[in-house]
């Protein structure tokens, strides 16, 4: 399954929040230890943003490696669309923010993902500062019941 977050890090629509860590001159500080956002992204079928929304991307993240390149991640997809309507995939682990693909543990789910295990690559396939607006590819694979 492939879907796309649609990540707005700034203007009167953004998505996700930083909630406590150093900011360089009101800009997210993604890279800098202890910085901890919250989110709540739109995931598309597709990549234009126009596309149909079929779920949200809602959890928190928060830069846990010294050094500023390892994020930790728990992000529940909830899926809105009529197939999987409710149901929701639960995404945990380490995510090298800063690699061109980042593999992150699927460590549950409910309704029609039940007891589901697999894994998620995300991906920047999108990135447009001026506008603080970001595309992640994000294909999931996994085994549910």
């Amino acid at each position: 399954m492939t879907l796309y977050f649609q990540d707005w890090s700034g203007g009167p629509n953004a998505t996700v929040l930083q909630i406590t860590g150093h900011q360089d001159h009101g800009l997210l500080s993604f890279a800098k230890f202890g910085s901890v956002f919250v989110t709540d992204d739109p995931i598309t079928q597709a990549f234009d943003k126009n596309s149909a929304e079929i779920a949200r991307a809602q959890g928190i993240y928060v830069t846990s490696a010294l050094d500023g390149k390892i994020s930790h991640v728990l992000i529940s997809i909830i899926f809105t669309n009529n197939e999987y309507k409710g149901s929701t995939l639960e995404i945990q682990g380490a995510s090298p923010q800063f690699e061109r693909v980042r593999e992150v543990a699927i460590v549950g789910g409910t309704g029609k993902f039940r007891l589901a295990r697999g894994y998620a690559t995300f991906e920047t396939i999108h990135f447009d500062l001026a506008i603080h607006y970001v595309v992640i590819q994000c294909n999931v694979t996994i085994l549910h019941y």
